[in-house]
């Protein structure tokens, strides 16, 4: 998956969404964040948040969302592990793991986009 692809599975997605604090900014950000996940990987809700850790590819999605949650959203690891259905420890060595793999140029270019995605905003520039 490169920048392209992942940028075309995001197109369309890019209604206001309002700032974190209130539940119903929190439940919108939640969403954005599985459509974003979705989109990217190819996969589910169900399978992000599975009992058991499915395949690679599910779990890899499942890690990046959760640090995504942790870093671009704000929120504690227990949060990010509950969205998830894991635990605060999970959620810990999915960020490592995933900080881990943004040593790699393709994979750091994904998870960029896929961080700018959550903030944009519909004139197209970046929240901050």
């Amino acid at each position: 998956m490169d920048h392209q692809q992942v940028a075309e599975g995001l197109q369309g997605r890019d209604r206001l969404l309002p700032r974190p604090g209130s539940d119903r900014a929190r439940a919108a950000l939640e969403r954005r964040l599985f459509q974003a996940i979705e989109a990217a990987f190819a996969v589910g809700r169900d399978d992000l948040c599975a009992a058991t850790r499915g395949r690679c590819d599910i779990a890899l999605a499942r890690q990046t969302g959760m640090y995504l949650a942790r870093v671009a959203l704000g929120m504690t690891l227990s949060e990010a592990g509950r969205l998830f259905s894991r635990d605060r420890t999970t959620a810990s060595h999915a960020c490592r793991l995933v900080e881990d793999l943004r040593d790699d140029p393709v994979f750091d270019v994904v998870l960029a986009t896929l961080e700018a995605s959550l903030h944009r905003v519909p004139d197209g520039s970046a929240r901050r």
